[in-house]
């Protein structure tokens, strides 16, 4: 065994170690151009608004679209990580999202701007974010919990720097130009991209459950080196509708593992209310006559003090004591981040939404640099792929849906309170879902295992049963057993 362990600790498997450094920070720079930038469109809302004479709602399509297909394309970029790999598709995502950019600087509509800005911007954003993410999975095994929240250090990074610039760019060239610079930003993806080079192929064993070796031809898909004859054998037999969505949407693992279901179940009715600040907070300080510059810099606030409580909640999280519980750290999260809310509805000065700001930082923080990893704890790695194209289809049908109806309510009543009420409402109703059906399912997993305590209570039957399975000791439990116990 010891060989075994040297032999994958070696310089044909990179893993927590040399390369794998300059992949995560890379992925750093990628969370930071997309996720950071989708974040902060809000401070593009007043102008757009004003140029195009636009309501709420019609404005914040254009930032819903872009959400929504930022998470919606998971399964095509779950498609182009496995025939081509993670650095194509990061670099096919840079060029896509510059290009969409570009083309908005000379949209004379705000329905331009739904393509462009929207679909365009937004997949290109889903392909580098989500290949990255993917990417990052695959380069880290021991320091994975560490990695995705380092990693996540980016979306604060981005949300310190992106209000700021765009802030200052708005004032000294307009819009447009600030949308063709943005444009020359997100092509640094590419860069980013050309960083994810090829793993090869992981010689590990296959967790339980999984197909023998599963896990060498997702490194060799990831890659995006030729997999051998017999794989693609097996990928052109799979063309049934049913084989596609199990493939890449992983509907059996959502009809199976009550976890993953209760947990994507959650997380989507969540997002209905969670992007709601981030588009209407600025919006929300200007109409109520806060300073165009420090309303922009409330979306900075947040960004800074993720920066250094994101690493924090990844360390706390990694520790042991919080194996199998971090589901529960997830929903204390939502709960405060919905909790929050409620200040910016006792006053709009600028004092109070500075408050709001700092105890809305440090939910995110926990949201964020959990999110992912909670997932991970689900599922396992051979299908985080296919979980998180499922997991980001139906998050994306809340993004697109939650700001412009949330626009519509404030377009009605004039009055931007309903935006913090809205998401005050689905965010401690998802946290309260996923606490109480995540301690059921424990509760229940705990009854299960106490029934098979009197098994193993030494007897003439169960010692004539026991050479008839000599592997029971030395296998994993089964992949039920597995996923939920974690």
């Amino acid at each position: 065994m010891s060989q075994g362990g040297a032999s994958g600790r070696g310089a044909a498997n990179p893993q927590d170690r040399g390369w794998a450094w300059m992949v995560l920070l890379a992925a750093v720079v990628l969370q930071g151009m997309t996720l950071g930038f989708s974040s902060c469109l809000g401070v593009f809302f007043t102008d757009l608004q004003h140029e195009f004479q636009a309501s709420n709602s019609e404005t914040s399509w254009f930032v819903s679209i872009m959400g929504a297909v930022l998470h919606g394309g998971g399964p095509l970029c779950s498609i182009l990580v496995k025939q081509f790999g993670c650095r194509f598709t990061v670099m096919l995502g840079g060029l896509l999202s510059g290009l969409g950019m570009v083309s908005s600087s000379f949209c004379q509509s705000i329905s331009q701007l739904y393509i462009t800005v929207g679909f365009i911007t937004g997949l290109g954003s889903c392909f580098s974010f989500q290949a990255g993410v993917t990417a990052l999975g695959y380069y880290f095994v021991r320091w994975q919990t560490l990695a995705n929240a380092m990693a996540s250090t980016g979306v604060s990074l981005g949300f310190t720097l992106w209000p700021l610039l765009s802030q200052y760019l708005l004032e000294e060239m307009g819009w447009r130009n600030t949308f063709l610079i943005v444009g020359g930003i997100l092509l640094n993806c590419c860069v980013c991209g050309a960083i994810m080079r090829p793993i090869g192929s992981l010689p590990q064993a296959p967790k339980p459950g999984g197909e023998p070796g599963s896990r060498a031809e997702e490194a060799e898909l990831l890659s995006g080196a030729s997999p051998p004859h017999s794989v693609l054998q097996k990928h052109t037999k799979r063309t049934t509708c049913f084989q596609v969505l199990r493939e890449y949407l992983a509907f059996d693992i959502f009809c199976q593992n009550k976890r993953y279901q209760v947990y994507t179940v959650g997380v989507t009715w969540m997002m209905m209310g969670f992007a709601l600040p981030h588009v209407y907070l600025v919006p929300y300080a200007i109409h109520s006559g806060v300073d165009e510059h420090r309303a922009a810099l409330l979306i900075s606030v947040i960004g800074f003090i993720n920066i250094f409580i994101r690493p924090i909640t990844g360390l706390l999280s990694g520790h042991r004591v919080f194996t199998g519980r971090r589901i529960y750290l997830f929903s204390l999260a939502v709960l405060l981040c919905g909790l929050s809310n409620f200040i910016c509805i006792i006053s709009a000065e600028f004092s109070v939404l500075i408050l709001y700001c700092v105890i809305l930082s440090i939910a995110m923080s926990g949201i964020g640099a959990l999110v992912f990893q909670v997932l991970m704890d689900v599922v396992e790695m051979d299908r985080f792929s296919s979980a998180l194209g499922l997991f980001t289809v139906l998050e994306s049908f809340t993004l697109l849906i939650g700001p412009p109806l949330t626009g519509l309510l404030v377009d009605i009543t004039n009055d931007f309170h309903y935006v913090f009420y809205t998401s005050s409402f689905f965010l401690i109703s998802a946290a309260l879902f996923m606490g109480l059906s995540f301690c059921a399912l424990d509760k229940k997993n705990k009854l299960r295992e106490a029934s098979k305590v009197p098994l193993d209570n030494p007897s003439g039957y169960q010692h004539s049963e026991m050479p008839t399975d000599p592997q029971a000791d030395s296998q994993p439990p089964p992949v039920i057993m597995y996923v939920t116990s974690i």
